[in-house]
């Protein structure tokens, strides 16, 4: 039972013989296999996301190699959005060629009643998955929160400071709300529909959300999170909030509701589960750039973060963004061992 991971206890704050730990993109580049699994397949980066097979041995190949306690499906947060009548490349970044900025624009956005349909390759790549890692390792679904997605759609691609998006939210706020209410409900029957195909948790990325101030968070992102949140099939499924840049704003941040709150490095973990209190279980926070260090250093910065949760339950092990593509994957594989080792109660 899924129940029964440590992963899935550590979520809802129950105890654990060792810490957990998985790494955010721990499917990606700084693997040759993965590497590998491109260059034979061919195409794009999206035709990758779209393929169920390889899509889902890319997902086992860091698990088989890392020993983390999670996998997580290979996909991308903006997937979906493509469905609602966007088109999406990447070169290499992600890129709407024609971005939402208009009522118009809003209007024609389409919410489909049925993702599986929508997206057929997200159920095929979790179902593979799910037997796949059967017995051995729970299998994290994922998706963007509205306000992040909202970012990428309005502004057509990434960007320091989302001036377009921001335009919009302080100018026409009931654009805004218009189109973060369809966003809203795409995400919510897209992330269900990943429940229903078999993952065990759900993360929710919010990597633009430290963009804004507190005040503005809490009025132009969180009532949006909170209805995502509390939309979803949440009954054995523990949901996971990672706002990057939230450190500042963590007390808005557990009012969305989530089961397990990440943490990015501009936070001592420490201070963070003084904030947040013993019923939110956390997920972080190790700086990735710490894995270029020497392994004795990545083990003193394991053993810091472990020292600075002081024992409490409720600690998922992780970096605080994504592993970065040329990191050493025996530095990664330290990590990870110094975890198990040094986080065993």
């Amino acid at each position: 039972m899924s129940s029964e991971y440590p992963f899935i206890k550590a979520c809802w704050g129950q105890p654990v013989d060792c810490v957990p730990v998985w790494l955010m993109r721990q499917a990606g580049r700084y693997l040759q296999c993965y590497k590998d699994v491109r260059a034979k397949g061919g195409g794009t980066f999206l035709d990758l996301c779209k393929d169920p097979a390889r899509a889902a041995e890319v997902s086992i190949q860091p698990v088989d190699i890392l020993k983390v306690d999670a996998a997580i499906m290979f996909s991308d947060i903006l997937t979906p959005i493509e469905p609602m009548g966007m088109a999406l490349d990447f070169v290499p970044g992600p890129v709407f060629a024609n971005p939402v900025r208009t009522a118009g624009d809003v209007d024609a956005l389409v919410v489909p009643e049925d993702m599986a349909q929508a997206v057929p390759y997200i159920p095929e790549i979790l179902q593979r998955l799910r037997a796949a890692f059967a017995g051995r390792v729970p299998l994290i679904g994922f998706g963007g929160a509205p306000f992040t997605l909202a970012c990428y759609m309005v502004e057509g691609k990434g960007s320091k400071d989302f001036a377009a998006l921001k335009k919009m939210m302080y100018g026409d706020f009931a654009l805004y709300d218009a189109l973060m209410q369809k966003i809203t409900a795409m995400d919510c029957r897209y992330l269900n529909m990943q429940i229903d195909s078999g993952a065990q948790a759900i993360q929710i990325f919010d990597t633009w959300g430290g963009l804004l101030a507190p005040h503005d968070f809490e009025r132009y992102i969180l009532p949006y999170a909170k209805k995502l949140m509390d939309g979803l099939k949440r009954q054995g499924i523990p949901v996971i909030y990672f706002v990057k840049g939230g450190g500042t704003m963590l007390d808005l941040v557990k009012q969305a509701g989530a089961d397990v709150v990440g943490l990015d490095w501009h936070i001592s973990l420490g201070k963070a589960r003084d904030i947040l209190g013993d019923k939110v279980a956390v997920q972080g926070n190790l700086d990735p750039t710490v894995l270029y260090a020497p392994k004795a250093y990545i083990e003193k910065e394991v053993q810091r973060i472990l020292d600075e949760n002081a024992g409490r339950d409720g600690l998922i092990f992780n970096l605080g963004h994504g592993i970065l593509p040329d990191v050493p994957p025996e530095n990664a594989i330290h990590m990870v061992e110094c975890v198990h080792r040094l986080g065993r109660k």
